[in-house]
């Protein structure tokens, strides 16, 4: 079984920045996609960004796109979700996930599952 636990969530305020960690263990994650979801008050889990097992493709939601960056350090079985430029409408909490589809947007084709940690962005 494998483990992905995220830290770094917390309350910024609106046009800042702030980076998400995920560290995975227990299994070869370094083989697998892995991105982030993310669950706001009363509304479906919608995807943010996946990165390919290498890190050198990377598939992002229209909304963050060029203002989140997806990383992952395979040494250290880490995924990171630099976001910049924060808005009130990011407030949500933040999932890691691993797959076997990159360019997957759809909670089904990932596997794993962290337990999640919140982003709250006030105005």
């Amino acid at each position: 079984q494998g483990e992905l636990v995220e830290s770094g969530g917390g309350l910024v305020q609106a046009g800042a920045s702030l980076r998400l960690s995920c560290a995975a263990s227990g299994r070869t994650f370094s083989s697998y996609a892995m991105g982030w979801f993310r669950q706001a008050p009363g509304k479906e889990r919608e995807f943010v960004a996946a990165t390919s097992w290498s890190g050198r493709s990377t598939n992002y939601a229209d909304s963050v796109k060029g203002r989140f960056t997806i990383s992952r350090d395979n040494a250290k079985i880490t995924v990171y979700l630099q976001m910049a430029s924060l808005k009130p409408e990011d407030t949500a909490v933040y999932y890691c996930t691993a797959g076997i589809n990159w360019k997957s947007d759809y909670e089904k084709d990932y596997e794993y599952w962290g337990q999640g940690t919140q982003v709250t962005v006030s105005s």
